[in-house]
C-alpha cells in the first residue's frame, strides 16, 4: 500500500484546538448547540458561554464528555 496522506486520518483527529489555524475564531453553530446541551445535561450552566472561540469549545466540549462517560 502507498503511504497517502489522506488514508491516515488519525493525526488531524487528535490535532491539539489551541495549535488549530483556526482555533481563536468564534465557535461554530454545531459547537454551540452541543455545548450548550452537554452544559445542560452535566447540570455545568457555567461551561457554556456565548463568546468562546473554536478551540476553547471544542476543549470544554471534551470535557463535558467525559464528566458525562460519552466517551
Amino acid at each position: 500500500m502507498s503511504d497517502n496522506p489522506k488514508t491516515k486520518t488519525s493525526s488531524n483527529t487528535q490535532k491539539d484546538p489551541d495549535d488549530w489555524v483556526g482555533g481563536d475564531e468564534p465557535m461554530t453553530g454545531a459547537q454551540r448547540s452541543y455545548l450548550k446541551t452537554l452544559s445542560e445535561q452535566a447540570h455545568q450552566p457555567d461551561a457554556y458561554a456565548e463568546d468562546l472561540t473554536k478551540a476553547e469549545a471544542s476543549k470544554r466540549i471534551d470535557e463535558l464528555k467525559q464528566a458525562l462517560n460519552l466517551e
